[in-house]
């Protein structure tokens, strides 16, 4: 084969509706990854097809310097979503970028380098955000990576606040951790940070590349969590499926973020898709079906395979069912088996990511998957 990053797995999808996707032989999944979160409203999504294919027929790019409706309605929707003070936003293409991006703010407007990040930890792959990554195998081939980073345990306040000091320019942290097992913080973390990182007067960073876009029962889990941090970061499921990455930032880091820039900085089409997702999400209710079917879905795996797995959490559709090593061999028979398809979270947890727009029937579908694969 020409191609060479990814280990392939042995489905060709041809096309995707709603929350299923379909191979080439015409076999039907039900998809309860999303893509890693990436199809919110489902796929091939009537308002983000329409939103896309009516801008194609104007212009399909125009670099950032140049105002475009399409952006500037983005710039302004997000303004006006996001928790309060938090009114500036800047554009990218994907999740490592925003949290690049955020971490070099961060480091503009304080004038401190150092960052703190949490072990389990997962924020990307360019040379910046993976210095704040925690798993050695992401790293240790590209080292020496950015220095002055320091890790923490997760959803530990007194390990926060030893760390936090007057050279700290940011802490990032994941309000649920993905890659890392679905971990959720216990409640007062979040608002601790808060208050450790303002004490110091260093960032405190939200990266909801996968927690953002209303997957965890708000439209942002720092709304959830009633926490505003000073940025939040943003992917994934912003496009519904076109790639874009967004840095949220209160005025304080926009007015002295630096120099940074990118070619590709919400292009009309991709600002057009984001556009239209974040407002169907917002008023078809997306968040409120996530936490609804998210709460049931948690309900039923536990009765069903609660005593046959170490543990089942998560927040809305953001859930965990943690097996044991077996996990790998559990998807795969998910998938063939069962016409499934899940994630991997690290070698012991299934993830299921799924569309925010599944129901009751897609969720007993799964559980059942599940039952069958546990025994």
């Amino acid at each position: 084969m020409s191609g060479f990053v990814f280990n392939e797995k042995p489905i060709q999808i041809e096309r995707g509706d709603g929350a299923y996707v379909y191979d080439d032989s015409g076999t039907e999944y039900l998809d309860m990854g999303a893509s890693y979160a990436c199809v919110p409203l489902g796929h091939k999504h009537p308002a983000v097809h329409s939103a896309v294919s009516e801008q194609l027929e104007k212009i399909t790019y125009v670099q950032a310097s140049y105002p475009n409706a399409e952006r500037t309605a983005l710039y302004d929707l997000l303004a006006k979503t996001a928790p309060d003070p938090i009114d500036k936003t800047w554009l990218c293409n994907s999740g490592t970028e925003a949290n690049e991006a955020a971490l070099k703010f961060a480091r503009s407007a304080t004038g401190n380098s150092k960052i703190v990040a949490t072990m389990q930890g997962f924020h990307g792959r360019t040379m910046g955000a993976l210095a704040t990554t925690w798993k050695n195998k992401y790293k240790k081939p590209y080292e020496p990576l950015i220095g002055d980073v320091e890790f923490v345990p997760y959803d530990d306040s007194e390990a926060l606040e030893e760390a936090v000091d007057e050279d700290t320019a940011a802490f990032i942290v994941e309000p649920v951790q993905g890659e890392g097992g679905i971990n959720p913080t216990s409640d007062g973390y979040l608002e601790d940070a808060r208050e450790i990182t303002e004490d110091a007067g260093a960032a405190l960073i939200f990266d909801e590349v996968q927690t953002g876009m209303g997957r965890t029962g708000a439209l942002w889990n720092s709304q959830r969590a009633a926490v505003a941090p000073d940025m939040i970061t943003a992917a994934k499921g912003l496009g519904n499926g076109l790639p874009i990455g967004a840095t949220l930032c209160r005025d304080w880091i926009a007015e002295d973020y630096g120099s940074h820039a990118s070619t590709f900085s919400g292009g009309p089409v991709i600002s057009a898709a984001a556009g239209a997702t974040v407002s169907t999400i917002i008023e078809d209710s997306v968040p409120g079906n996530a936490a609804v079917i998210g709460d049931y879905l948690l309900t039923e795996l536990e009765a069903a395979i609660g005593d046959d797995v170490r543990d089942i959490r998560g927040e809305g559709l953001m859930i965990g069912v943690e097996v044991g090593r077996g996990a790998n061999a559990a998807l795969k028979k998910l998938a063939l088996n069962h016409q499934v398809l899940a994630l991997p979270a690290g070698r012991t947890v299934i993830r299921l990511l799924p569309p925010l727009t599944i129901d009751k029937d897609h969720a007993d579908a799964v559980v059942d998957a599940m039952a069958e694969v546990v025994e």
